[in-house]
């Protein structure tokens, strides 16, 4: 233990230690106190998401004995993600509860300064320890008691203080250089975006529009039904299986399959694979020499040449990042890219030699920017590390 800390079981230096209220859908109102959620507590920081907020009215706020909360009080979220983020309360004007699943802290300001709390509550000791304290299976969570029972360090308030003013200058200087390499990262990818656009745009100009019903094959898989599937047990793809530009065969489930529909029913190498629902439109071709199943949320499209299946997902690709591929779903909840709508869908459709030169230059650029990207990840990762680093410099007794 550094000279002149000592620890403290986290419920010892406050003069308020409680959770927030129950308060069930039928107390909410439109209007009236602010009620605070577990979404409203980051990682140190509060998240005002005023466009999601809930009241209460002062009728309900009496009849319930509700807690108020202040600015400057410290809320500790039970509940993931991570469970035991804590945040400071700001003042914004109005009046506040929070929910049952937060705990409030209010700090004895002679021995714990709040911002020396919440940094501390960003550190992998609190963290570990928090874990170690969480129970549940699904999902973890802390009772108040065993959150109160957490150790923290305790300098001396002055102590407390100069580790906030060293943390506030270097986390200030992290934040931008994090923020610069997102903006980097973003920055790239618009970029890349552009080239894209601009290259199906040529094609759009030289070459006729044609539908998918007109030049290739499509149909949607197998429909899962326990009661009617017979055949043999065989692993298929939903459409959570197929992200853009890959397919993930790591978590595959399995459905009866016969013979007769082996053929209908699965995917060979170099045909397309849309998703019909779920995220409407995200497509990858099947690059695997043996073939595949697939179920009904998820369209195939074979052409008669390959290289048009890679050249159609990249168009795909292009029109859902600019908005225009929506116009084609239907739903107005749950979207679905239906099957007709995949036949009357329009592309443009140069000769072999086109297609080839014009996937080629898509796919030198996306190497390009995947380089890029793995670069600024890279970077934010070793911004994160030196926050952790930093961290427990600071609440070892270390920074100087």
């Amino acid at each position: 233990m550094t000279v002149g800390w000592r620890k403290a079981e986290l419920q010892t230096v406050t003069t308020t230690f409680a959770d927030g209220d129950w308060i069930e859908t039928k107390d909410q109102s439109d209007s009236g106190i602010r009620l605070i959620q577990t979404g409203n507590v980051g990682d140190g920081v509060f998240k005002d998401r005023a466009e999601k907020a809930r009241f209460i009215s002062e009728e309900t706020f009496k009849r319930i004995r509700c807690t108020e909360i202040r600015p400057g009080d410290c809320l500790i979220s039970r509940l993931p993600d991570p469970v035991g983020r804590a945040c400071i309360i700001p003042e914004t004007g109005e009046r506040m509860i929070t929910a049952v699943d937060c705990t409030i802290l209010r700090f004895d300001r002679s021995a714990m300064d709040p911002e020396f709390f919440v940094y501390f509550a960003q550190s992998r000791d609190y963290l570990s320890e928090i874990a170690a304290r969480s129970t549940g299976t699904t999902r973890l969570r802390i009772s108040r008691a065993n959150l109160g029972n957490v150790t923290i360090p305790l300098p001396t308030l002055n102590e407390q203080k100069r580790i906030v003013a060293v943390l506030d200058e270097a986390f200030e200087g992290l934040s931008r250089a994090r923020a610069n390499a997102k903006a980097n990262l973003a920055d790239a990818q618009v970029l890349a975006l552009n080239h894209l656009r601009n290259l199906f745009a040529e094609c759009e100009r030289l070459h006729s529009l044609r539908r998918i019903g007109d030049i290739a094959e499509h149909c949607l898989g197998k429909m899962l039904d326990k009661n009617k599937n017979q055949g043999a047990l065989r692993p298929y793809l939903r459409n959570i299986n197929v992200r853009w530009f890959e397919v993930d065969t790591s978590d595959m489930l399995e459905m009866r399959i016969e013979d007769r529909e082996v053929d209908r029913y699965s995917a060979k190498k170099g045909d397309l694979l849309i998703c019909e629902g779920g995220y409407p439109g995200r497509a990858a071709v099947w690059d695997k020499d043996e073939p595949v199943f697939f179920q009904k949320a998820l369209h195939r499209v074979r052409f008669s040449n390959p290289a048009y299946a890679t050249f159609l997902m990249y168009f795909l690709f292009m029109k859902d990042a600019t908005e225009q591929l929506k116009e084609h779903f239907t739903g107005s909840g749950i979207q679905h890219f239906t099957g007709q709508a995949l036949a009357q869908f329009q592309m443009p459709f140069p000769d072999l030699g086109a297609v080839g030169k014009t996937v080629s230059q898509i796919e030198e650029v996306n190497a390009t920017t995947s380089a890029l990207e793995r670069h600024y990840q890279a970077t934010i990762s070793q911004l994160d590390a030196l926050r952790q680093a930093l961290l427990q410099k600071a609440f070892s007794g270390e920074l100087t």
